[in-house]
This record gives C-alpha cells, sequence and structure tokens, in this order.
C-alpha cells in the first residue's frame, strides 16, 4: 500500500492544509498559472498574495510565484477562513478513552467542515478544545440533529472504526417529536427510494427499488404530540425526516420537509426534534459490546410535562 504524503505544512486552526496535485496532462508554465486556472474559488489577487507571503509550498518549502509546473507534484497552502456565526452550545463528552471519544453533539452544529462551517463544527471545535489534532469522525450527523457522535482518537484505527458504520454493523436509534394520530398504526416499517443530488440541501423519495429503511415506534404522547423511536436500517440523507413525513408526521422543527423554510444559519431558536439517542456495536479491537447513550433530551417533549 502506498503510504500517505505527509503535508510539508501544519494544521491551522487545527485544520490540514489543502493539497492540490499537479495533472499529469497539464502544459501549464508555472504553478501560478495552473493555480490561478484551477477552479479554486480564490482570487487571483488573493492568489499572488499567497505567494508573496510564503503561504504556498511545495516539498521543499515556500515556492515564488513563477515556479515551474511539474506534473505529478503537489502544492500546499492554508484556505482562508469564511466568516462564521458562533453557535452558542457546549459539546458534552458522553465517553473517552485512547480510542475513542463520544460527545452529545447540539442542534445546529456541523460535525465537519463543509461549505462556510469551518471553525464551528464538531470535530474542529474538539480538536482544539481537547488537543487532539488527529481526532477524525467514524460517521457524521446532519447540523440541525443533535445527539451522539462517535469519533477516532487513535488514527491507526480510523478504518476499523468507519468500517463499522459503513457496513451497518452499528445499531443506532433516534428519538423524535412529531404530531400524535390515533389512526397511525405503530410500529411500522417504512420503506422507500431515496436520492439526493449534489448541490441540492433536500432529498427526495422516488419509485423504485427501496434503499431506505426505519422502524417507526411511539414510546408515549401526551397534549397532542407523539414521542417515537426511530430506527434506521440505512443511512441515506435525511432518511429519518422524509420517512417522517412520509407517514404525515413532519418531525417538529423541520426547516426543509415537508416544505423548506430558509431559515437563517444564525437563528438557533425551534431545533429539529430529533435526537440520536443510543448506539451499539461490536468493538473491533477489543470485541466486547459497546453502548452509548445520549444525556440530552428534546425540548418540545420536555415542554409537555415529560422528561
Amino acid at each position: 500500500m502506498r503510504r500517505r504524503q505527509q503535508p510539508p505544512l501544519a494544521k491551522r486552526h487545527g485544520l490540514d492544509p489543502a493539497r492540490i496535485r499537479m495533472p499529469e496532462d497539464g502544459t501549464w508554465r508555472t504553478v501560478r498559472d495552473f493555480l490561478t486556472a484551477t477552479e479554486l474559488r480564490i482570487p487571483r489577487h488573493r492568489i499572488d498574495a499567497m505567494f508573496d507571503a510564503g503561504e504556498i509550498v511545495d516539498m521543499g518549502g515556500p515556492i515564488s510565484s513563477d515556479a515551474p509546473y511539474v506534473a505529478g507534484e503537489a502544492v500546499w497552502f492554508h484556505r482562508d477562513l469564511p466568516t462564521e456565526t458562533v453557535v452558542p452550545f457546549e459539546i458534552s463528552i458522553v465517553h473517552r478513552d485512547d480510542a475513542l471519544l463520544v460527545i452529545d453533539k447540539p442542534h445546529f452544529l456541523p460535525t465537519i467542515p463543509r461549505g462556510g462551517h469551518i471553525l464551528q463544527t464538531a470535530l474542529v471545535r474538539l480538536r482544539l478544545e481537547l488537543d487532539l489534532p488527529q481526532l477524525v469522525p467514524a460517521h457524521r450527523l446532519d447540523r440541525v440533529t443533535a445527539g451522539l457522535v462517535l469519533f477516532v482518537v487513535d488514527p491507526t484505527l480510523r478504518g476499523a472504526y468507519q468500517t463499522l458504520f459503513q457496513d451497518r454493523k452499528v445499531h443506532k436509534e433516534y428519538e423524535a417529536i412529531a404530531s400524535y394520530d390515533p389512526t397511525l398504526t405503530l410500529p411500522t416499517v417504512v420503506r422507500s427510494r431515496i436520492i439526493s443530488e449534489r448541490g441540492q440541501f433536500t432529498a427526495h423519495e422516488v419509485s423504485g427499488e427501496p434503499n431506505a429503511h426505519t422502524t417507526v415506534e411511539l414510546v408515549d404522547h401526551r397534549a397532542g404530540l407523539g414521542h417515537y423511536r426511530l430506527t434506521p436500517l440505512t443511512g441515506r440523507t435525511h432518511q429519518l425526516r422524509l420517512h417522517m413525513n412520509s407517514l404525515g408526521k413532519p418531525i417538529l422543527g423541520d426547516d426543509l420537509y415537508p416544505t423548506a423554510t430558509n431559515r437563517a444559519v444564525d437563528d438557533f431558536t425551534d431545533p429539529l426534534q430529533l435526537l440520536a439517542s443510543a448506539i451499539e456495536f461490536v468493538d473491533p479491537v477489543s470485541k466486547s459490546v459497546r453502548c452509548f447513550e445520549t444525556g440530552l433530551s428534546l425540548e418540545r417533549w420536555g415542554s409537555t410535562g415529560g422528561q
């Protein structure tokens, strides 16, 4: 197996530098010509400023703007950070050992950097706050969903734990709050085909062979609301939200289904009432059964006199 090349730049703000490889069939004269012609979404004047400041490097160190293009080689640099709204909620640690870190992620905090969310993500916060620069997630949780997320502390074990989730060997349970309908027969298994398209915020159920399966159970109900347990067999984009909506019971606080509300990114009111509440799996290292439960609860259920 080819050993992964270590970047010549250290992490900054808990983030690795961007690595840009120069294609074998490239015909550019200089590295600058290549970078300005590549869709990096970085203005040309900013690329020039990075060259002038010695912020673009190869394995030998900083390079100049007239450095020749070398097919197959790579350069590294740190991207500029976007202006972000601080997510004013804490991350709770559920479990920590030399191999794993399990947290309760709050609503509105992304799991990993993406788009305009970089520093205000669970991964970057945890790397910085706990001084764990090699920390990586074993799976992801939507920004608007709260609850359990498992991270791998020991980088040599990353593949073992991520494979558990990829191979569907992790039992996951969620809690959700939606309206209550006594005529709805539960428990039930919802099966459908879900597709998501690059660049779109929403996913869609379409006709065809089901690729998404969710068991929906009613735990309790009061004051016109139901407290539901959702057990997904698969992990499609927005699967639980779509399946509850298909039952005519969209999850409270859902700003996409059935209708997108265009909620502002800094609007932290009325969070989605969906919580990743339990994770269970056979540890690939110790071979013991590991079970983790959330310490959070859903506020709309509590407001009706529940937990």
